[in-house]
């Protein structure tokens, strides 16, 4: 639900079709954080997990957006997730590069650094809970500049919305939900890309109703990858990260290929 909640926010704020917390650093700046606190500082306990989580996922966004150069205006539709998958991958890099200086302090998280719902019970959801809360608070409460801000930020300043405070408030809900999320559950990823897209089929392009469906399917979308991964391999199960990402990827490549096809046609009535 966090995810899908998070990958509106984020598709609004950058007028991007291709963002998703994945695919922008959150989830493996939340996961590198974690890992790193895990094997050098020997963090166990799930509160600082939680913390070092958010922290991960506020750097790696700061990052990506300085490396996507959307302060400027330079980023196009997929300049943003040209920085964040390169970020993704150094990133990625340094999980595993961890991993092998300390094997035995990795491997306590090796399920979870593939997403995985095995295990998370009760006091997982109660540790999480407070930011997942306030992340879902400031993502409805820009959801109605959102659809201002669509139009870009010259007419959104004229329908009174301040873009700076609204790229804030909403980059921080997206850090808050992903990086929440991914300390309960690992970083799993295309769920915060596909729900969205689905919700607005459903629902029309109108965040204040979109986002609510999009909570809902992102958490059904969990599941059923979550039931999937259970029995495709029985009696082994396939950790739910996997499924998504089988999932996903054939998904970002169809929205690449649309947005490509779209730009063509525009060009083409251009001229």
């Amino acid at each position: 639900a966090a995810l899908g909640l998070a990958g509106a926010v984020m598709q609004g704020l950058t007028r991007n079709p291709l963002a998703d917390p994945g695919l922008l650093g959150v989830n493996t700046g939340a996961a590198c954080a974690v890992v790193a606190a895990t094997v050098l500082l020997g963090t166990r306990s799930l509160h600082a997990v939680v913390w070092w989580a958010l922290l991960g996922a506020a750097v790696a966004v700061v990052v990506v957006y300085l490396l996507g150069g959307r302060g400027a205006g330079r980023s196009g539709p997929e300049g943003l997730v040209l920085a964040g998958v390169a970020v993704t991958a150094v990133l990625g890099a340094v999980v595993s590069g961890l991993g092998v200086l300390d094997a035995d302090a990795y491997g306590t998280l090796r399920m979870w650094s593939v997403g995985t719902l095995a295990g998370r019970e009760l006091p997982v959801l109660w540790e999480v809970s407070p930011f997942l809360v306030v992340g879902a608070g400031l993502a409805l409460a820009v959801a109605p500049a959102l659809d201002a801000f669509a139009l870009g930020d010259e007419a959104g300043r004229a329908l009174g919305v301040n873009p700076g405070r609204v790229r804030l408030l909403g980059t921080l809900a997206t850090v808050l939900l992903g990086g929440a999320a991914t300390a309960a559950i690992g970083p799993v990823g295309f769920i915060g890309l596909v729900a969205p897209h689905v919700a607005r089929l459903l629902s029309g392009p109108d965040h204040r109703r979109l986002m609510p469906y999009a909570i809902l399917i992102g958490a059904g979308l969990l599941v059923v990858a979550d039931i999937v991964g259970r029995v495709v391999a029985r009696p082994a199960e396939i950790q739910v990260g996997i499924v998504t990402a089988f999932v996903g990827a054939p998904v970002l490549i169809w929205l690449i290929g649309r947005g490509r096809r779209a730009a063509a046609r525009k060009a083409v009535t251009a001229a």
